[in-house]
């Protein structure tokens, strides 16, 4: 891909003028390093110009220069997204929010904070610890990735099974639409119906529709010390049925993930954790419920995983021994890059078919001829299988990539989704029509050309719209 620059370009100078010298950056040996996300074999162009505004204003004037000169604008947080939602376009505008990192408010009697976009994760929570309040959403990245970002894909993590993904804490938002009017919708309030909810709209839209500059988001009061399970089994039919026991009994614990055998000795070889390498899959459970609660809850999911058959069942009240157990299941996508290239897949199914999806990941592993390791959010369904591979092998690459998409195929054909948490970003795109079928898709389309007539902001994202020129497909890809 030819490097493009905006050194003399009027709408650099534009840019400069109002941001300052210090908030636009040309030099491509940095705007280089603003190209991709963490997914590493997405499709990514060279950004003609990095900007880090300050300011909601900040913003308005990138968007309303960017308007006027017909430049498209990439949004990015961190850069921890794992589907390419914000890698460059050549020739665009990559915004880069994380210098809009400030907590604004945070209030206890109505359990609620007001963010910027570039606010980490882990400070939030850090923020209204304080207060006795909790930021639930907790993506593997929490220490590193942006409520920005978490907002763009919806984000999760591992305690959605009890307390949900972004979208459930979104109580209003501030947004800069393409054109540079600021749009407010939402509200302060628990309750509130009045007119479309936009701001559950925008939560999602991985910067298609607007720049979102402001968060207010509920909070939670804080939990309490998890008591912590670990159970091994055999085979997936055990582990499938521990999984559908804990739904149909009721019980709802705080954390419930799930690693197959490959993801085990993957981390036993980096962590040297002592882990049963022979065992088919294994469980990590956590309760926050609280003293007798949460050891009632543990222990009659220890007493599920028993009747399922496990080989071994562990529980600990230990919040350090907790911390070390749950440091395997945070540590598999680590791991598992160890043994080579890796091609994150992201499948939600429902709860009665995990199994069924396991057993599948390893058909295709199989036939394939790939390592395949999968490790998840058992308690909602949401599996990452990680395809590692060497990148440098053509004929490997393929099979990758016929995997990635035959992956995707074993998860709609239970029922599922292509995307629980990381979005549709650059490397769904082609699979977003299969899900949601044409006439959802011209209904996306028409929403996004309401808010963006012109297709500026992170074209080739999502979907394709008529008239943008679609990014270079992923197997032909050769990074700048």
């Amino acid at each position: 891909m030819g490097k493009v620059t905006a050194t003399t370009t009027p709408w650099a100078t534009e840019l400069r003028d109002a941001l300052g010298p210090d908030g636009v950056l040309t030099d491509p040996d940095v705007t280089s390093s603003y190209a991709r996300d963490q997914a590493m074999l997405a499709p990514a162009g060279l950004p003609a110009a990095v900007v880090l505004p300050r300011s909601t204003a900040d913003v308005v004037a990138v968007m309303e220069v960017a308007t006027r000169h017909g430049v498209p604008v990439v949004p990015r947080g961190a850069g921890s997204g794992l589907a390419g939602s914000s890698n460059a376009v050549d020739g665009a505008i990559t915004l880069v929010m994380t210098r809009m990192d400030a907590v604004l408010e945070v209030s206890p009697a109505d359990r609620l904070a007001v963010v910027q976009p570039g606010v980490v994760n882990k400070s939030l929570r850090d923020a209204v610890a304080g207060a006795g309040l909790f930021y639930p959403p907790d993506p593997s990245s929490y220490d590193w990735c942006t409520i920005g970002g978490n907002l763009s894909t919806n984000s999760g993590g591992l305690c959605c099974v009890k307390y949900g993904v972004t979208t459930d804490y979104v109580l209003g938002l501030e947004a800069v639409l393409a054109d540079g009017r600021v749009l407010r919708t939402g509200r302060r309030t628990v309750k509130g119906v009045a007119g479309y909810d936009l701001a559950r709209l925008f939560v999602g839209s991985e910067g298609t529709l607007g720049v979102i500059t402001e968060a207010t988001l509920a909070l939670r009061p804080a939990p309490s010390v998890p008591v912590t399970l670990v159970a091994t089994f055999a085979t997936t039919a055990q582990t499938g049925q521990v999984v559908e026991r804990v739904v149909t009994t009721g019980l709802v614990p705080s954390l419930l993930e799930v690693m197959d055998n490959t993801c085990i000795c993957a981390v036993d070889d980096l962590l040297k954790a002592d882990l049963d390498r022979t065992a088919h899959a294994l469980l990590v459970a956590q309760s926050d419920a609280g003293g007798e609660a949460a050891l009632r809850e543990i222990e009659a999911l220890a007493e599920l995983c028993r009747e399922a058959g496990a080989e071994f069942v562990h529980t600990t009240d230990d919040p350090a021994e907790g911390d070390l157990l749950l440091q395997a299941r945070r540590m598999a996508l680590p791991a598992l890059e160890q043994l080579g290239s890796t091609l994150i897949d992201d499948v939600a199914v429902p709860r009665s078919r995990i199994a069924a999806f396991l057993d599948g990941c390893d058909a295709i592993a199989a036939a394939r001829a790939l390592t395949i390791g999968v490790v998840g959010h058992a308690g909602d369904g949401n599996m990452h299988p990680t395809i590692c591979f060497d990148p440098a092998d053509a004929d490997e690459r393929e099979r990758a990539f016929a995997a990635f998409d035959d992956i995707l195929e074993l998860g709609l054909s239970l029922g599922g989704t292509i995307t629980g948490e990381h979005g549709v970003g650059s490397i769904k795109v082609d699979w977003l029509e299969r899900e949601i079928g044409p006439v959802a898709l011209d209904v996306h389309r028409a929403i996004k050309d309401a808010l963006d007539p012109a297709g500026l902001l992170n074209p080739g994202k999502v979907f394709r719209s008529a008239g943008v020129r679609d990014l270079a497909g992923v197997r032909g890809l050769v990074a700048p």
